[in-house]
């Protein structure tokens, strides 16, 4: 892989795969980490990619497994969101990434739902192509999409009371 191939990637993937991580980490430092290496395993492995649709699921795919297992393996408790003050809320700049109260809300909802939402919403993936990525039935993307929304409704509503 070339430096210019390197480039093309971490222009067009760094922004969705930081933002993926995020909203599975919560922590900007972790995300950080997490992107980092999934760069280097497509340096590393240098997957051949049958097409557009199919690069991005494996960028998202890596993303989110590399999430999982550095969450599966942490040895120190993980920092809730009630635990992050509105200085760590607003220290949260990236150049490459946008938050709102709508984000935040959306981290704390059950994961299921805050990846579907988040890819639907924030990356504009359709229901197929999250449906691809995440291994499951459309339906089931569907269902977790109705229900997402729902709660993450709900979740606004008392915050504004």
């Amino acid at each position: 892989m070339t430096n210019r191939e390197l480039e093309n990637y971490f222009k067009t993937y760094y922004a969705p795969c930081y933002r993926i991580a995020f909203t599975q980490m919560k922590t900007k430092s972790d995300a950080e980490d997490v992107v980092q290496e999934v760069f280097l395993r497509l340096l590393k492995y240098q997957p051949g990619f049958e097409s557009l649709e199919h690069e991005k699921a494996w960028m998202i795919r890596t993303t989110l497994n590399l999430c999982r297992d550095v969450l599966k393996s942490r040895w120190s408790s993980t920092i809730r969101m009630e635990e992050l003050s509105m200085e760590d809320k607003n220290s949260f700049k990236n150049p490459y990434v946008d938050t709102d109260d709508t984000l935040w809300s959306l981290l704390e909802l059950p994961h299921m739902y805050r990846i579907c939402l988040y890819l639907f919403y924030y990356e504009d993936y359709s229901v197929k192509e999250i449906a691809q990525a995440l291994k499951e039935p459309e339906n089931t993307i569907k269902t977790r999409l109705k229900r997402g929304r729902e709660l993450l409704k709900k979740k606004l509503q008392e915050e504004k009371l």
